[in-house]
């Protein structure tokens, strides 16, 4: 899958790249116990660390970064960012904007006082034919103070336009700076067909394959890591 960015000349210097997300796995995963204890049970369990779906979702497609150093003190949004002028005309210096809570009106997204802020995009994103993106929440990250909403672009036939980055601001009281580079969105190509759902019974071989399956899964701990995970690049 050939994915291409492009930036106006000017900025190449300045922005934060896109990455693929295995590059930029968040520490707390990578210092998060394999096992811990319960006390119910009194036994030690394996942690999420053990789960590769868990892992593998985090690591597929790619992140996008945020711009620059962000300080928010509850509510409020600061800068300090010169970016050079550009050659291709008007575009945002900004590195978020805002929405209007009202724009949620009638979705569970919409919330008294609740914010919502637009993580600006800086890059083209452009993919092969027959191809979009869906742009979604950085995969298991309740770490971070927003949720982006998730979006699906034809990147493909809009390959020469920005994306931006809906969110919804989920901690009031944060006071802090998120760094540049932070991700503010996963992103992962998905290829534009129609669904062609078949449902049928448990039945002779795909019965046997079940079985063998089940009793693998129950027996062996990480028999699906072993057994039937996907090689990965």
């Amino acid at each position: 899958m050939r994915i291409t960015f492009r930036c106006p000349p000017e900025l190449e210097r300045v922005l934060p790249r896109p990455m693929p997300a295995r590059d930029g796995l968040p520490e707390w995963l990578r210092t998060m116990p394999t096992t811990a204890r319960v006390d119910l049970l009194d036994a030690d369990v394996r942690t999420v660390k053990h789960c590769p779906p868990f892992l593998d979702a985090m690591q597929t497609g790619f992140l996008v970064p945020l711009a620059c150093d962000l300080r928010v003190e509850k509510g409020t949004f600061s800068w300090e960012w010169d970016l050079p002028p550009t050659r291709l005309g008007r575009i945002s210096r900004s590195p978020i904007s805002f929405h209007h809570p009202e724009q949620a009106s009638g979705s569970p997204l919409h919330a008294s006082g609740r914010m919502f802020i637009k993580f600006n995009g800086f890059w083209t994103i452009e993919l092969e034919p027959g191809w979009s993106l869906l742009a979604t929440h950085p995969v298991n990250r309740a770490d971070l103070p927003f949720e982006t909403l998730t979006g699906l672009v034809d990147a493909d036939l809009y390959g020469d336009g920005l994306i931006h980055f809906p969110a919804r601001w989920r901690v009031p009281d944060f006071a802090g700076v998120l760094p540049a580079g932070t991700p503010v969105a996963q992103c992962f190509p998905v290829r534009r067909e129609q669904l062609e759902l078949i449902f049928e019974p448990l039945a002779g071989a795909a019965a046997t394959r079940f079985i063998e399956v089940k009793d693998a899964v129950a027996a062996e701990p990480g028999a699906y890591r072993k057994r039937w995970r996907a090689p990965r690049g």
